[in-house]
């Protein structure tokens, strides 16, 4: 990505900001604004936002897990399965 060419100050966003906002629910890329000439946000359409939060949630899960292996908190398969079997024998008799 190249942000370079969607970097705007402050109040080029206030003067366009019906202009900014379809353009980024038509797909365009996140805008950097800035103020005095420092980066202060960045704003994008609420689906990229979305699916940005899910991801980072997943790569959570997914340190979590490696976590949890790592510290050796794990249970080998088939002690899974005969709890799981076990489970279901009490649940149908």
């Amino acid at each position: 990505m190249r942000y370079s060419t969607r970097i705007k100050p402050i109040s080029y966003f206030k003067a366009n900001a019906a202009e900014v906002l379809a353009e980024l629910n038509d797909g365009a890329e996140p805008m950097i604004l800035t103020q005095n000439g420092e980066a202060k946000a960045i704003i994008q359409d609420i689906r990229s936002y979305e699916k940005t939060q899910e991801t980072l949630a997943m790569l959570k899960i997914l340190a979590l897990g490696m976590e949890e292996v790592r510290t050796g908190k794990t249970t080998p398969l088939e002690d899974v399965v005969a709890e799981i079997k076990a489970r279901r024998r009490e649940t149908h008799g």
